[in-house]
């Protein structure tokens, strides 16, 4: 989520710097100085707050290489203070430890929905519940023009065996009159740990699901493709959608656990901006 307030502020700065070159240089004749009666109000500072609530839905693979899908309601929040700390998404709660109008490198208290349920599809029967559950997560990112990079880290701080994982994107951003458009593709990358959780059949768990014992290992998991979408339609209401359309990758694809190795994740919100 930190990516697109990024994208937006920077594509801002970019039609206002147009803007003023469109104009023309200023004119060098002195102006005569107002009268106390023309002169214009004083504007009020702006709130070093800025808050947008409202409902969310997420979609998202049954588990990682499902072939159903699952529907989960999302309280959409955007919420952020001074661009210093913030929650939005996913990330609970975060804070921006470094931040300028083009980079943000931080921290936050994060979900990722990364789970199992032996009750999902018949043939995990036997495997055993993996169970989700809040992460850390250490990001950067950086924008130039309309490309921003991003990087994160997820590491699993509730003892579920999730392990680590990272992730790499490149964005274009184009904002179009009450609109922002963003697309970019990206990978990630997880350990030994997170595959063998999400991925691996033990021979404990072949023995009770029937499936062929896997060892799996660390390496790229996906690769992937990201939509985002935004529009205002009055001066407090917001639409936005977060698609990622990905590929899984070695260890991940080849598990027999897996059933597709396309996964479509997607997040839609209507958001009241105050």
């Amino acid at each position: 989520m930190r990516r697109f307030t990024t994208t937006i502020a920077v594509a801002a700065l970019a039609i206002c710097a147009q803007a003023r070159a469109d104009d023309g240089p200023a004119s060098t004749a002195a102006a005569p100085a107002p009268t106390d009666a023309a002169k214009p109000p004083t504007a009020p500072a702006a709130s070093r707050w800025k808050i947008a609530v409202g409902p969310g839905v997420y979609l998202a693979p049954a588990y990682p290489g499902a072939r159903r899908f699952k529907l989960y309601p999302f309280p959409a929040l955007d919420i952020s203070y001074d661009d210093r700390f913030f929650s939005q998404g996913p990330d609970v709660l975060g804070v921006n430890v470094l931040r300028a109008e083009n980079y943000h490198v931080g921290t936050a208290l994060t979900f990722d929905f990364q789970s199992r349920n032996a009750s999902d599809d018949p043939h995990l029967h036997g495997l055993g519940d993996v169970h989700d559950g809040p992460k850390l997560k250490l990001f950067a990112d950086y924008t130039v023009w309309a490309f921003t990079g991003s990087f994160a880290l997820l590491q699993d701080i509730a003892g579920n065996g999730q392990g680590l994982t990272a992730s790499a994107d490149l964005y274009a951003s184009l904002p179009v009159t009450g609109w922002l458009f963003s697309v970019g593709p990206g990978l990630t990358w997880a350990s030994a740990a997170y595959t063998r959780k999400l991925f691996g059949v033990s021979p404990a768990q072949s023995a009770a699901s029937g499936l062929p014992a896997y060892s799996a290992g660390a390496g790229v998991r996906d690769v992937h493709v990201t939509f985002y979408a935004s529009h205002d339609f009055t001066k407090h209401w917001a639409g936005s959608l977060n698609t990622t359309l990905g590929r899984l990758q070695g260890d991940a694809a080849h598990s027999p656990i897996t059933e597709r190795h396309t996964e479509l994740t997607a997040f839609a919100a209507l958001n009241y901006k105050f």
